[in-house]
């Protein structure tokens, strides 16, 4: 007995001094924007640990140049002949959504099973373009969003780093309750537990996404353009009942993102306390000041209207007669919208709409936010690495190559600072220290 309690002593003692060997990792940075908005620097090395940013050092240092233990491993990567600069951030996706001819009908024929593969898809085009993390503001499907975040994180599926709201919380028969034009028993199988109508409802419908691991709670503030209705696209759901979703929310330490187009809409979800508007279409000048003063961010998705303008130039696309009227006035005020909010100071956040239009492209938003937004290449970028991370909530994790943050590192041939859609053709993606994506020169 007592030889066993040694041996056991001894065996728990070696579990418990056991070194954990290390994984290393340095960067050879030609041209290097470690954060956004600061100075471009070159010849740098970036020295990643297990999958974080350890320190960057001036030259390109070797194995040689670091103390490390016998048992760590160490790789070098040679990226001296690009810029180098932090993983991008979409603050609006829908990874399980593709919008095309017919996609309605797929939400009945396809189980969450096939919904989560075709999200793995998508979650893997996404990162292959330069974004190590999403957010992803509202699936239709139960579990499949779940699935497709989790399996990114145990390692069975590659993707960024993807938060989710779950259902999006609607009102019933609005934007964001998928079940228009379906008859009533199709419909009754279809509806979410996002739907909610009466305070109840609403507090009932935020715990329930909660319940199920939501990371951040979607709501509808306004109609939409993309909901086969009639009914505009101004404020949905009223105020009592926005305070509700949104009160119950932050009282669970989840962060609220409102969809809203029309500026009461806006309004009523800014002064309820929502951390984000999505689109902001017709924001005014009320909007305008509440978005300053709540230090709330914008998500415009300027992606989503060149996707309305190809559809509404295209007479035999699959809009319906609700939806093109709805496009046609949304497309116009998203040539103006961006730039105005952008002036007056208001915080911006990429974000793409990713499922209504495709997958992968993502980058193009750098495009449009200098296009339409009034950004330099310099604040567009910001918008999809810093203010990105702060939109999530992630800020001390993300956004930016600075010790201790993750190793979410992107490389491209050429300078985005004079030519930003350079960002659309990514040829190194890092997450967490792991490259996905490396063409050679």
């Amino acid at each position: 007995m007592k030889s066993f309690k040694v041996t056991a002593l001894l065996c728990l003692f070696t579990s418990l001094t056991h070194v954990h060997a290390a994984e290393w990792d340095i960067i050879h940075a030609g041209t290097l924007l470690a954060v956004p908005g600061e100075e471009v620097t070159a010849q740098q090395s970036v020295i990643l640990k297990d999958g974080k940013v350890h320190g960057i050092e001036n030259g390109y240092v070797d194995a040689d140049d670091l103390t490390i233990d016998s048992s760590d491993s160490i790789e070098i990567h040679d990226l001296k002949n690009q810029f180098v600069m932090p993983g991008f951030i979409d603050g609006h996706v829908h990874l399980t959504l593709a919008l095309a001819p017919g996609a309605a009908l797929s939400w009945v024929q396809m189980s969450d099973a096939d919904t989560a593969m075709l999200g793995a898809k998508h979650a893997r085009d996404t990162l292959m373009a330069g974004f190590t993390s999403v957010r992803d503001v509202g699936a239709f499907t139960d579990d499949a969003i779940f699935a497709v975040r989790d399996g990114i994180n145990a390692g069975y599926i590659v993707g960024p780093r993807t938060f989710v709201a779950g259902n999006i919380i609607a009102i019933n028969g609005g934007h964001g309750d998928f079940t228009h034009s379906f008859k009533e028993s199709v419909a009754d199988v279809m509806r979410t537990s996002g739907v909610c109508d009466g305070v109840a409802e609403c507090r009932k419908a935020v715990r329930d996404q909660i319940r199920r691991k939501a990371d951040h709670i979607k709501l509808t503030a306004t109609a939409g353009v993309m909901s086969d209705s009639n009914a505009g696209l101004e404020q949905q759901f009223f105020e009592d009942e926005l305070s509700a979703i949104i009160d119950t929310a932050t009282l669970m330490g989840r962060r609220v993102a409102a969809h809203a187009h029309g500026a009461e809409g806006i309004n009523a979800a800014l002064k309820a306390g929502a951390d984000t508007i999505e689109h902001g279409t017709f924001l005014n000048d009320e909007s305008i000041r509440l978005f300053v003063e709540n230090n709330a961010y914008l998500s415009p998705t300027l992606s989503a209207f060149e996707t309305g303008r190809s559809l509404l130039n295209d007479p035999n696309s699959y809009l319906t007669d609700n939806q093109r009227a709805k496009a046609e006035q949304a497309v116009i005020a998203a040539d103006t919208y961006v730039k105005k909010a952008h002036e007056a100071g208001v915080n911006i956040a990429l974000s793409t709409d990713a499922g209504v239009g495709p997958h992968g492209d993502n980058a193009k938003e750098f495009e449009l936010l200098v296009k339409y937004g009034g950004m330099t290449p310099m604040e567009a970028i910001i918008a999809g690495t810093l203010s990105g991370a702060d939109n999530i909530g992630k800020l001390d994790e993300l956004g930016s190559i600075e010790a201790g943050k993750w190793g979410d590192i992107v490389a491209v041939n050429g300078n985005p600072l004079d030519d930003i859609t350079i960002l659309q053709n990514v040829s190194f993606v890092m997450k967490e220290g792991v490259v996905h994506k490396h063409i050679a020169d």
